[in-house]
């Protein structure tokens, strides 16, 4: 799979479970999705040179000496940007469904 094909996954994904989202709340994680998909799509590369290299370089011949890997270190800020990310939308998600039961308690009484 390449990153481009990775790219436009995640952001059929994440634009079909936000389809039945009200569409001004929608439009609001746009971005969000936009960033989200290719956070995804960058960590996809990364992740592919970091099975091959490791996430820290071993010095040969003094294994106490470790430095990591620059791609590993980009790799863990894009991991945590993502899961932001990806809170930040469940948060938009889950506000929506709280506000539909709560719609529904009204008539139930």
């Amino acid at each position: 799979m390449t990153k481009s094909e990775v790219l436009a996954k995640e952001k059929a994904k994440l634009s079909e479970i936000f389809q039945d989202v009200e569409e001004s709340k929608r439009r609001l994680v746009e971005g969000l999705i936009d960033d989200a998909a290719f956070l995804k799509a960058e960590n996809y590369d990364l992740k592919l040179l970091l099975k091959e290299i490791g996430m820290v370089s071993v010095h040969p011949s003094q294994k106490n000496l470790q430095k990591p890997i620059e791609a590993s270190k980009q790799y863990l800020k894009n991991v945590n940007s993502y899961a932001v990310i990806i809170k930040t939308l469940n948060g938009v998600l889950s506000k929506g469904i709280i506000e539909d039961d709560d719609d529904l308690k009204e008539f139930e009484e």
